[in-house]
């Protein structure tokens, strides 16, 4: 008797720690779940390379055309037929001229950087950017961001020879010089005029 008593309570002290455990689970999976946070990731600058004639250029080593995207830190290369353009979103553009080897940078906080290894760039910054075109030596410029504005370092071309000067070549008569133009019309003139102003002086044999 006293052992049937005995199976009988651990029996139930079994069923009531399960019944407790199974309450337990469902409330644990009826709790609310804790909010996730959203990670906002930043959406990468990136510039888009238009070349001429859609011919391809060098980007990173690599042949690259017109709609191919330029990541900030590129090394952009044309030839002597080659020239591109990178157009940059809100922060301007930037002309590469044949026969340049560049190295673009640039971020979302406004800055852009050209460094010429060789050849010729235009860096067009607009209005919030603060663009720099630099050599490995020197910076040739800044742009101002609050007005934006243009850097180069294309040379100046040359003057043509002779100019429009008074004494040197080009100019006046078969481009002999205005000078020399006043003195051949004056001696001209001279003796033009010279044998009317002796037969004035001089009366008639009759």
């Amino acid at each position: 008797m006293t052992t049937t008593r005995t199976k009988v309570k651990t029996t139930i002290v079994v069923l009531l720690v399960y019944s407790i455990l199974q309450i337990g689970v469902q409330l644990a999976f009826a709790q609310p779940l804790a909010p996730i946070t959203k990670v906002a990731i930043p959406q990468q600058l990136v510039g888009r390379l238009t070349t001429k004639n859609n011919r391809p250029i060098t980007v990173n080593g690599l042949s690259a055309s017109s709609g191919a995207a330029i990541a900030s830190g590129a090394t952009i290369e044309t030839k002597a037929d080659e020239s591109a353009t990178i157009e940059l979103g809100p922060l301007g553009r930037l002309e590469v001229a044949p026969n340049t080897k560049v190295v673009l940078t640039f971020d979302e906080t406004g800055a852009v950087k050209a460094l010429v290894l060789n050849g010729c760039v235009t860096l067009i910054g607009n209005k919030g950017t603060k663009g720099e075109v630099a050599t490995e030596s020197a910076t040739v410029g800044t742009t101002d961001p609050v007005v934006g504005g243009t850097v180069a370092n294309c040379p100046t071309p040359a003057p043509p020879p002779g100019g429009s000067g008074g004494g040197g070549g080009g100019g006046g008569l078969f481009g002999i010089g205005t000078a020399a133009t006043v003195a051949v019309f004056a001696g001209y003139g001279f003796e033009v005029l010279a044998p009317i102003l002796f037969l004035q002086d001089n009366p008639s044999p009759s």
